[in-house]
């Protein structure tokens, strides 16, 4: 969590610095200003790795199992750790961006385990949303189409977001609500295959 601010300062930066574009959209048709080349084959099996492990995390709040969260959590860590950011074929600033992002994305993973109630562990699972949305963004990971949903429900109506490759609804805050709380607010194109 301490290493969130630093993350959004760095972001700040970069975006004083916007090079030419180069591809990428969001959903709402915005284009992204971030120039990166196509990704090496090594860096996409490496966030591949971590994209998995974060969708199992994410079915595991679903699914309410400690011992699946856990180990979903621990596949984070380890996916997280060993991203091949060097593989990255960008701007040095736009690099350290994405190595802030995946080391906090690794902290707070590590802060989850060791979070003893559910609650605890959604909050931390919202902190590696946010960071992970972050990391998509900088390195325009273009394998899969990715979709952003957010629940205003979430955390008594403060609000959460989280990351999916499917388009239908399973909300990892607020699993059982009658009707579902969530809404797809961005989708992660960056002319995915």
């Amino acid at each position: 969590m301490k290493i969130y601010p630093i993350c959004l300062i760095i972001l700040s930066i970069l975006a004083c610095n916007q090079p030419t574009e180069k591809g990428g959209q969001t959903g709402n048709g915005t284009a992204k200003s971030w120039q990166v080349s196509t990704n090496s084959s090594a860096f996409n099996q490496s966030f591949e790795n971590l994209l998995t492990a974060y969708l199992q995390l994410k079915d595991q709040l679903v699914a309410e199992k400690d011992s699946g969260i856990a180990q979903a959590t621990r596949a984070i860590i380890l996916a997280s750790d060993s991203l091949k950011l060097n593989e990255l074929k960008a701007d040095t600033n736009l690099v350290q961006a994405a190595f802030s992002y995946s080391d906090g994305i690794s902290s707070e993973a590590q802060g989850l385990l060791e979070e003893t109630n559910l609650l605890s562990k959604r909050r931390s699972f919202q902190m590696i949303s946010d960071q992970f949305y972050d990391l998509i963004n900088t390195v325009q990971y273009n394998q899969k189409v990715l979709y952003r949903f957010y629940c205003n429900k979430a955390f008594e109506d403060q609000g959460a977001y989280w990351i999916s490759d499917q388009k239908n609804l399973t909300n990892p805050y607020l699993p059982n609500a009658t009707p579902l709380c969530g809404e797809i607010k961005d989708t992660l194109l960056f002319n995915a295959k």
